[in-house]
């Protein structure tokens, strides 16, 4: 297994160290879906549509011959993203949770859905129980940006359900316009 490290400088001009977690693909996978993974982990918008489908369907086949496999779980939730079937990703993050709840991975790629699905305060948990495992540096940074952006949001107001954005869409909040306060007259002053 390799371990790719990669210099990367962000837009803030820091020099940034991006490491990809030495992935083992399972011997159910052949070359063309171990292949569609490394493109998918490298940029999730380079597939097509049947690439996307192909890859999935090949992620359900292992994970149907070996189930308990969490990392397994969590490659098929990943490309249930970027097929764009959330709800299905996200239940597949959430039983490789269930079946190992010490994994990094897992627990930070839950909380990263549920962050884009604006889950904000269950993203915040996963993302914390993933900090807490983090083993290395790059895995806590990993964590502490998540973390960053999900406080982001939160303190912008971006998160879904709660009664204060449903009665803000039912009820248009109107503001009185602001008038001079007249001084009471008072009697003899002129």
């Amino acid at each position: 297994m390799k371990h790719a490290i990669q210099n990367q400088t962000g837009s803030d001009g820091l020099t940034l160290v991006a490491t990809a977690a030495p992935l083992a693909f399972p011997a159910s996978l052949d070359n063309e879906a171990s292949s569609l993974l490394l493109r998918m982990f490298r940029d999730p918008r380079v597939l097509e549509a049947g690439e996307r489908k192909d890859l999935v369907a090949q992620l359900r086949a292992a994970v149907e011959l070996q189930p308990q496999v969490p990392e397994l779980r969590v490659m098929l939730g990943m490309a249930l993203c970027v097929d764009l079937r959330a709800q299905e990703g996200l239940e597949e993050l959430r039983e490789s949770v269930r079946l190992a709840p010490d994994s990094f991975i897992a627990r930070l790629k839950f909380g990263e859905l549920l962050m884009r699905l604006r889950i904000c305060k269950q993203a915040a948990e996963e993302t914390h129980k993933a900090a807490q495992l983090a083993s290395n540096a790059a895995q806590a940074d990993l964590a502490r940006r998540q973390a960053a952006t999900i406080r982001t949001m939160l303190r912008e107001g971006i998160e879904r359900g709660g009664y204060n954005s449903l009665l803000s869409r039912l009820i248009p909040f109107r503001r009185r316009p602001n008038k001079p306060e007249t001084a009471p007259v008072l009697a003899g002053s002129r």
